[in-house]
């Protein structure tokens, strides 16, 4: 159980009429309704020197501040649930903060401390509580950033930044298993960049290649390595599993992938239920044989918005790969109705995943 008890708010203001009435909260589309109600903190002169709690609107920006211009912008995702006994659960969100402070140290920013990670999360949740679903696949999503506020043009780590967190209702995100796309030309991230972290750029980066692939018929790429294209390594904002011979296979984390926290989560389930878990490079010659030879049973995506996103045909050289239905697969249907009856408290949380918000 975690509260917000060492937080100290300078300012609360509170919206004069809730939106919340006007939406059907296990209806809505990912990511395009908003609650109520931000958290923001502020950092000047080596401190946090400001918190807040507002009703949620347009940002007041210079156009000159640095992080338009210079990319010094980092963010988390990670979800909230209302569990079968109408409490709030946090899903692992310490996994989300240490990752957000390894993500700052990498982008020459200051990291965020606890007090306000947490406490204002608590805060804002206490709030905007009656925001988050209860429909089977419902949930809140929780989007905290970090950018920098200087106004001024000039390449150098900002002086000052804004510690922003914003949630919104969500339900699926993907409706159907993915056919997706192996991507030999355009890369992600490259050995000694900035692959391991949630910074905008990554995803910037990946929108033309990715624009691309659906224009042929696929809505999602699978990364490649920046050197020879020949190893996998994420498959859009994903990780990326295959089951082949009864083993899960996922490769290993470098400095080009991020440590997904859903990817840990899964790959902790597999250890569980007795599976072989491998984490290596994977070669995409490894999984056109293995489909080949039938070994290739399932291949997934893992990420806090989807969770599980089935993939149904891998593209490589102008042919598809259709892979088994998903009736068919045992471990990632498994892992999916495990981690929403451990969400929804209808299980035992044996990992002491889920955090109850006091």
């Amino acid at each position: 159980m975690i509260s917000s008890a060492q937080l100290h708010l300078d300012e609360v203001r509170l919206t004069p009429k809730s939106r919340l009435a006007d939406q059907d909260i296990n209806k809505v589309p990912f990511g395009k309704v908003f609650t109520d109600h931000i958290f923001v903190a502020e950092y000047a002169n080596g401190q946090w020197v400001k918190t807040s709690i507002e009703p949620y609107g347009n940002a007041p920006m210079s156009y000159s501040v640095s992080a338009l211009h210079y990319g010094q912008t980092i963010f988390e995702g990670m979800k909230a649930y209302r569990s079968a006994k109408d409490n709030i659960l946090l899903f692992r969100p310490y996994e989300n903060f240490h990752r957000m402070n390894k993500s700052a140290i990498r982008m020459a920013m200051p990291e965020v401390p606890e007090e306000l990670f947490m406490g204002g999360l608590i805060e804002l949740l206490k709030i905007d509580k009656g925001w988050v679903p209860s429909d089977e696949y419902g949930s809140l999503y929780i989007r905290p950033f970090l950018i920098a506020t200087d106004e001024a043009i000039g390449v150098r780590p900002s002086e000052t930044y804004k510690f922003v967190i914003i949630m919104a209702p969500a339900g699926k995100y993907y409706a159907e298993p993915l056919r997706v796309l192996i991507e030999s030309s355009y890369f992600r991230s490259t050995e000694g960049g900035v692959g391991f972290v949630k910074n905008g750029g990554n995803y910037g980066r990946s929108l033309y290649p990715t624009i691309l692939a659906q224009k042929k018929g696929y809505q999602q790429v699978i990364w490649t390595d920046s050197k020879t294209h020949q190893y996998v390594e994420e498959s859009g904002t994903m990780n990326l599993m295959f089951v082949i011979d009864n083993k899960v296979i996922t490769p290993g984390l470098e400095d080009t992938i991020l440590a997904g926290i859903t990817r840990d989560t899964v790959l902790k389930l597999a250890r569980l239920w007795g599976y072989d878990v491998e984490e290596r490079k994977v070669s995409i010659k490894e999984v056109i044989a293995a489909h080949e030879n039938g070994s290739l049973k399932e291949a997934f995506g893992t990420g806090t918005a989807a969770t599980i996103a089935h993939i149904q045909t891998i593209g490589y050289n102008d042919k598809d790969y259709k892979l088994p239905a998903i009736e068919d697969r045992k471990f990632s249907p498994k892992v999916d109705e495990t981690l929403r009856s451990i969400r929804k408290g209808r299980i035992e949380d044996t990992f002491g995943w889920m955090e109850k918000v006091c």
